[in-house]
């Protein structure tokens, strides 16, 4: 068998978890290069969608940005940004968002605005919101890849950019939210669902070679481990192969 990083388990945990078929909103970076994986490999009926616009892309190399030409030229068809916010998402149109996240918090809320307490003046600011929010409430369920540790999964994120859960049970629906909310955290460490009665994430698998005291050292809360943990299946041979591709296509493009 090949040889393999965290981050090339996590990407290719993340493309599993992506069902053939669906329709999918996708933000750059770790949700895209795990997207086109899950396209290449097994869901090549994917319908990728890209907040500027872009419908059905099928990208040769990773995007840069949304902006990006290739997604453009590789859709089969580019509608405008209100378009895809007002009639695509708003309405329900979306089955699943796959998002990033600098932060991350026990309900699942994501910060991607700034790190550090006072807003007018950060220890960082980060690109900021996009179309992240919407997303987060509207899409019927939510996927976030994002990699585990104490800075990135915090017990409150520093500022709520998109909600997850909130504040725990019932949150969502006091804010009108229509959308499932996230279903799974895929990280280079594992996979988080949130509980069906507390809505707290919680490791229910471990990547192979991974263990919970490493997960739970990773996370700045005390993480609830699910008692039926279970293990993640190593990269085959053949996602390795598409990864690896996929990666050196974008190398070769940059």
């Amino acid at each position: 068998m090949a040889q393999f990083t965290p981050d090339d388990f996590m990407t290719v945990a993340a493309a599993r978890a992506l069902r053939d078929g669906v329709t999918l909103f996708v933000g750059i970076g770790l949700p895209s290069t795990a997207a086109n994986l899950a396209r290449r490999t097994h869901a090549p009926n994917m319908v990728l969608i890209y907040e500027s616009g872009c419908i059905g892309s099928k990208p040769t190399t990773l995007p840069l940005s949304i902006g990006d030409g290739e997604l453009a030229v590789t859709s089969d068809s580019v509608v405008s940004v209100p378009e895809i916010f007002n009639y695509w998402l708003q309405p329900g149109r979306i089955e699943v968002g796959f998002l990033g996240a600098a932060q991350i918090d026990r309900f699942a809320n994501i910060n991607t605005t700034v790190i550090g307490s006072d807003y007018d003046k950060p220890k960082v600011r980060l690109p900021g919101a996009g179309g992240a929010p919407e997303i987060a409430a509207l899409c019927g369920e939510v996927i976030v890849i994002v990699r585990q540790n104490e800075r990135t999964f915090r017990e409150r994120v520093d500022f709520v950019t998109s909600v997850g859960y909130g504040d725990g049970p019932g949150s969502r629906e006091k804010l009108g939210l229509p959308g499932k909310g996230p279903v799974k955290v895929i990280t280079d460490l594992g996979v988080l669902e949130p509980d069906p009665d507390t809505c707290e994430l919680t490791m229910t698998q471990l990547h192979q070679g991974v263990d919970a005291e490493q997960a739970k050292a990773a996370t700045g809360w005390d993480l609830k481990v699910a008692d039926d943990l279970a293990t993640t299946d190593p990269p085959s041979d053949e996602e390795l192969a598409a990864l690896r591709d996929l990666l050196d296509t974008q190398k070769a493009a940059a």
